[in-house]
């Protein structure tokens, strides 16, 4: 993290000429000591594994900052939607327990209820019905924000076992294909499937393509 801030404060205080001419050189050396140590960086996927048992952990072990956010933001979503959910199933449940009992001063299903709407004995049973189907739904969304939480927490340490153990995967600069003509003669593995219907000679020879892939 400090050699991330080294590289935003540093090189605005060139651009804004806060420091003098003579320690340029200083902070210039500072800068390429802190990009050749970025690049020797070669994080452990054990210790990025359990880094990762503390949600982002493994990301910022594998200094990947900008991941926090998308980690952080995953679980705040998560958490508001189990909160969300358990709290409207608890408010239905007991709205439902009040409405089957026999119990005439529980009547917690009334802040559910139209303004001027009353439960009455021929509407009771539609309201119980309608109680229990919402407790049920936000029962299963509840649990399903569970479930869901519990698998981007996997994908978390997931993300920083692979991410640390592809720290040191070189892809050249350089991804092209290159098409050129080729001839093809007796030595070429090519020949080596002929039929007997083609017999082996010296001027046995095909013209082809050749299809280089450089990555």
């Amino acid at each position: 993290m400090r050699h991330h801030l080294l590289h935003i404060v540093l090189p605005l205080l060139l651009l804004c000429g806060a420091v003098p001419s003579s320690a340029q050189t200083v902070i210039a050396d500072t800068l390429h000591v802190a990009a050749q140590d970025d690049a020797a960086w070669k994080p452990s996927p054990k210790k990025a594994v359990w880094l990762a048992l503390i949600p982002g952990g493994g990301q910022v072990y594998n200094r990947k900052y900008w991941k926090l956010p998308i980690v952080y933001g995953a679980f705040t979503g998560c958490a508001y939607a189990i909160r969300w959910n358990n709290m409207m199933y608890s408010d239905y449940r007991q709205a439902f327990k009040d409405i089957t009992d026999d119990d005439p001063t529980t009547d917690s299903y009334n802040k559910f209820l139209h303004l001027g709407t009353e439960v009455t004995p021929e509407n009771e049973s539609r309201y119980a019905e309608l109680f229990r189907k919402r407790k049920d739904y936000y029962r299963r969304y509840r649990d399903m924000s569970i479930i869901i939480t519990a698998a981007v927490y996997a994908l978390s340490i997931i993300d920083a076992y692979v991410d640390a153990s592809l720290s040191d995967f070189d892809i050249s600069r350089d991804i092209s294909m290159r098409l050129s003509p080729a001839i093809i003669g007796n030595d070429s593995p090519l020949f080596a499937y002929r039929s007997s219907s083609f017999p082996l000679t010296t001027h046995n020879k095909a013209f082809g393509i050749a299809c280089t892939i450089n990555f």
